[in-house]
């Protein structure tokens, strides 16, 4: 098992390439976090990121296909994507604390 992670400027973009991300592999959205200015007139981008888990190989190929398509809409440094192989039981768990509640369907 693994636990990977992107990370970019805006939400729609994370959307997009999550999308594009679980259609290549099998993976499972743990959760998504957004980061907003404490200051709503400061001109700062929304961050975003995703956490997803599955299978190492299948994190793997998620991250990159994830990685490619917020490159889009996003400049090399406005992505950052990693994964973390066989996280220990309480990593495990602090991946799944998320901002966004993601209801499952019935």
């Amino acid at each position: 098992m693994a636990i990977g992670f992107l990370e970019c400027a805006g939400y729609g973009a994370l959307l997009y390439a999550m999308d594009k991300a679980c259609k290549a592999a099998d993976i499972k959205i743990l959760g998504i976090d957004t980061i907003n200015p404490k200051d709503s007139s400061a001109f700062i981008p929304l961050t975003a990121q995703v956490k997803f888990e599955g299978t190492i190989s299948d994190v793997q190929v998620a991250a990159e296909v994830a990685r490619e398509a917020a490159l889009r809409f996003n400049s090399e440094k406005e992505v950052i994507t990693s994964i973390i192989e066989q996280p220990y039981d309480g990593v495990d768990k602090l991946a799944k604390i998320s901002k966004i509640e993601i209801k499952k369907s019935k």
